[in-house]
């Protein structure tokens, strides 16, 4: 369908005078458009009429007048406008379908604003409102010849064409949206658009258009997130947001003008690192006579492992005199998590020096726990925290926050509110004000009550897993435009619209370290900043910890100390946990690898193990895993022989290993290889877990390495000195994860 330009009776007789350059050239000068994108219109527009009255004689909006008109508007709204008085240009809104494309080119996606329309008209309620989530990603420079479509690609590309002339800038990032669906968890990739440099009124006005492509579809826009950046705040500003906190303004009209209101947030882990930034550069922060020290999270991170002497229990036969635990800190919790607010308590009741007076930070620390787990849906509020019975609570917890955050200020007393580190306060006080707005003003299809709205839906965090996803698929973090398009095209063809789904989701797991940015937020983080990592070696003390002897040894048949094997094996499994939680981001799958002593107090960031010589002691579970893991190898491993080392072998003995736990018969027996085909489609924590256990201890059973001397204790007899052939664990980079 070809839209016809509108008459121009308009341009008058006083206009016909005047060329479309000199009118660019006059925006430019009063300083309405900017030198570049004038610079890009009469490069990439050369052969657009430059007379006003051959635009009113085209019979209908040519390709290029198409790209041209919404270059103009996405880049500079009130040149448009002013244009539009002299031009026969569309209304804004009718660019919508010039900005759109089948299949996977750059610009919204047809094909899933049609799926999402007829999801509606078959009465979907679930899909009827949703947020809109913006992101950016990085591209690689580079231009290149498309043989298909024998066209240059790697230009800027808004989905009304690329913009491909010899003075056109390459695309630089790829802009990103999407739907999130807020009382159902459905996700949409809405489409993207390729760009060399971009500015918050740019995104408000992509936003717009995304908003009114998914009205005219039937669905309602609640809600809009982006990135605590400067182009955030920019974007923000730009739709009408107001970031003031002696007047914020949460909301802003769509369209514009009208009474229907949508809320603005920023997602919360960008404001939470803005904030960790803020605390290390001010380190002692103040506010209603309470202190927040910088360096009690420091210490806590630094304290790695400590041996702690205590007084023995009548109970355990052993008045009077003294045993000792470890303390372990638990490197994945998140900084700003009720467990470090317990570790940090628990560790001042201990009488350590460098957690006195840590009061303070133990109420800040959980005073922003508690604001994760309203805007994450988890704890005492669960995964819909706007519940009528939570709504006081909530409204209370803000209150309290905003009191701190006006009042905090630096060590000289100035107010860090209206300091240079102030987005990630007034994020989480603008995110709150939006909270409060839905919860009182929205009400869900067939009047279903506000508190059915999940709160996830308002962070990247739907939108960062889908770039997972996009970055596996691409296999670089910063692809060409070329490689960019295929992996979307790939990634889009298997998209599904259903609630939770793994192909949108991007199948995240605890090993997915980029995921929303959270590594930076560990107390693992903390510690690498001022601590950097040893390298991954055994402990001094058992150095025959992992030295299980090899099946095939003649050693191992003449073996009759049990003990010896049963010793090595846990020492074995408990190096394997230790080589796992220095890449785990999961506080509670860290906490699973370790035997803990629940006899005492156990803080959810600081573990009581027991030790054996210089390793942890596994916990049950990975003793059990290792375990089956050292049966299947001996039953079916074949040490040196021609098929070792090969990506199907390990396969073939991962997939004894879990027919070992299933306890059953060989499942599928005419599968075979293919069984191992295509991609893994359950993928959460407990079987990454199992996943991880298993091939790290295969790994480290399989690569033995040169003849060693090594002691080993035999019972209650003298160290005997073997010489054989022993398993140490691999280098760093043999546990690997998928």
């Amino acid at each position: 369908h070809q839209q016809q330009p509108p008459a121009a009776g308009r341009c008058g007789p006083a206009h016909r005078r005047r060329t479309v350059p000199s009118i660019l050239r006059e925006l430019a000068e009063k300083r309405q458009l900017s030198e570049e994108i004038m610079s890009l219109l009469q490069a990439q527009f050369s052969d657009l009429p430059r007379e006003l009255h051959s635009w009113r004689q085209m019979a209908d909006y040519s390709p290029e007048m198409r790209q041209f008109a919404c270059l103009l508007h996405l880049y500079h709204i009130k040149a448009y406008d002013y244009l539009r008085k002299i031009l026969p240009l569309p209304h804004p809104y009718s660019l919508t379908n010039w900005l759109s494309n089948n299949k996977a080119a750059a610009g919204f996606s047809s094909d899933i604003f049609l799926r999402l329309q007829e999801k509606v008209e078959r009465g979907d309620q679930a899909c009827r409102y949703c947020a809109v989530l913006v992101q950016d990603v990085s591209l690689q420079k580079q231009q290149e010849w498309d043989p298909q479509t024998k066209q240059l690609t790697g230009f800027v590309d808004l989905g009304a064409g690329i913009l491909d002339a010899d003075e056109a800038p390459l695309a630089s990032e790829a802009i990103i949206l999407m739907a999130v669906g807020i009382s159902s968890p459905w996700t949409a990739p809405l489409g993207y658009f390729l760009v060399n440099s971009t500015s918050g009124h740019f995104l408000a006005q992509l936003l717009r258009q995304a908003i009114h492509k998914l009205n005219n579809v039937g669905i309602v826009v609640l809600a809009v997130t982006s990135g605590a950046s400067a182009r955030g705040a920019e974007t923000a500003r730009a739709l009408g947001i107001r970031i003031d906190p002696k007047r914020i303004q949460c909301t802003f009209q769509h369209p514009p003008g009208s009474a229907h209101s949508i809320a603005y947030f920023f997602d919360v882990c960008h404001a939470l690192l803005l904030i960790r930034n803020a605390l290390q550069c001010f380190q002692k922060v103040e506010w209603l006579g309470d202190t927040m020290w910088w360096q009690h999270v420091v210490e806590l991170a630094a304290l790695g492992e400590q041996r702690v002497l205590e007084l023995c229990s009548p109970e355990s036969g052993r008045a009077g005199s003294k045993g000792s635990y470890h303390l372990k800190v638990n490197l994945a919790t998140l900084l700003f998590s009720e467990g470090v607010a317990e570790a940090l308590e628990h560790l001042q009741k201990l009488g350590l020096a460098s957690f006195q007076n840590c009061s303070g930070t133990v109420k800040f620390v959980r005073l922003m726990s508690s604001l994760c787990d309203v805007f994450y849906g988890r704890g005492p509020y669960g995964k819909e925290p706007l519940l009528a019975g939570n709504y006081t609570k909530i409204s209370n917890l803000f209150d309290e926050a905003r009191s701190c955050f006006v009042n905090l200020t630096d060590s000289v007393g100035r107010y860090i509110i209206k300091s240079k580190r102030r987005l990630g306060f007034l994020s989480f006080l603008l995110n709150a004000e939006s909270l409060k707005w839905l919860s009182s003003n929205h009400t869900c299809p067939k009047g279903t009550p506000s508190h059915h709205l999940h709160t996830h839906a308002f962070s990247l965090d739907p939108l960062e897993q889908f770039l997972r996803a996009l970055q596996r698929a691409c296999g670089s973090s910063s692809p060409t435009c070329a490689v960019f398009q295929a992996a979307y095209h790939k990634l889009l063809a298997s998209c599904s619209l259903a609630p939770s789904s793994p192909s949108s989701s991007g199948n995240a797991s605890p090993w997915d370290v980029s995921l929303s940015q959270r590594r930076a937020l560990t107390l693992g983080s903390i510690r690498a900043q001022y601590h950097p990592a040893p390298e991954r070696t055994l402990a001094p003390e058992y150095p025959y910890s992992a030295g299980l002897l090899l099946p095939s040894s003649a050693l191992s048949n003449a073996l009759t100390d049990l003990s010896l094997y049963t010793q090595s094996l846990t020492c074995t499994a408990g190096w394997v946990a230790e080589q796992l939680a220095l890449d785990l981001q999961c506080e509670a799958c860290l906490a699973s690898l370790f035997e803990a002593d629940e006899s005492r107090l156990r803080c959810r960031s600081v573990l009581y193990i027991k030790k054996l010589g210089g390793v942890s002691l596994p916990s049950a579970s990975v003793h059990h895993l290792t375990s089956i893991s050292e049966q299947v190898l001996n039953r079916y491993g074949k040490v040196g022989g021609a098929n070792k080392n090969t990506k199907l072998w390990y396969l073939c003995l991962e997939h004894k290993v879990f027919q070992e736990l299933l306890g059953e018969s060989p499942l599928f027996p005419t599968l075979t290889n293919h069984l191992f085909e295509g991609e893994l489609s359950i993928n959460n924590h407990y079987t990454v877990l199992v996943k991880e256990i298993t091939r790290c201890y295969l790994n480290v059973r399989t690569h033995p390495t040169q003849h060693l001397n090594l002691k080993y204790p035999c019972g209650r007899h003298k160290l005997k000195r073997l010489k054989g052939k022993h398993l140490f664990p691999s280098p760093v980079g043999s546990c690997q994860s998928s």
